[in-house]
């Protein structure tokens, strides 16, 4: 690994221990040259399916893509980062999980809503608004009296969390 202070090659790792879900490996290391110590992250690279956009088009999935709208759709509300890197790890395991070499920009939109939903209502309602395409105020009200009818996203979890623990 190469210093980011001095450019040299020669570094050792001084610690190392899991991240996030466990699936990150942070380590501590410190330049044998200038002695200076910098963190760096290490992850499995994985192959995520390809994109098939509604136009056709295939591409390469982007992460950064990912987190940037659902960013653009929690602007100013009350969502912590931690919360938001947890919802897009989420989305990226459920991608991987099914195992497919390519999944439509659709599947991966309603795999946003779902984690918007469970976040913030407001920021899914915003999500929702683009995603779907929303004409008017009348698609707008339809969807927040979808909202209005399903259980709060803790009741939801809670529900989950009972599912699971029957297994």
């Amino acid at each position: 690994m190469r210093c980011p202070f001095c450019g040299t090659l020669d570094t050792k790792v001084v610690d190392s221990r899991l991240h996030g879900d466990g699936d990150q490996v942070r380590r501590r290391r410190q330049c044998v040259v200038c002695k200076e110590r910098f963190t760096t992250f290490e992850t499995a690279e994985l192959n995520l399916p390809r994109v098939i956009k509604s136009d056709g088009r295939r591409v390469n999935f982007d992460g950064r893509k990912l987190r940037a709208g659902m960013d653009r759709a929690l602007e100013k509300r009350p969502v912590s980062t931690e919360a938001i890197d947890s919802a897009v790890h989420h989305i990226t395991r459920k991608l991987m999980a099914r195992g497919e070499g390519e999944v439509s920009s659709r599947d991966i939109g309603e795999l946003v809503m779902e984690e918007l939903k469970a976040l913030d209502q407001v920021a899914y309602v915003r999500f929702a608004s683009v995603y779907r395409q929303f004409e008017d105020v009348q698609a707008f009200s339809e969807e927040i009296e979808r909202l209005r009818n399903e259980p709060p996203p803790e009741a939801r979890r809670a529900q989950l969390d009972l599912l699971d623990d029957d297994k």
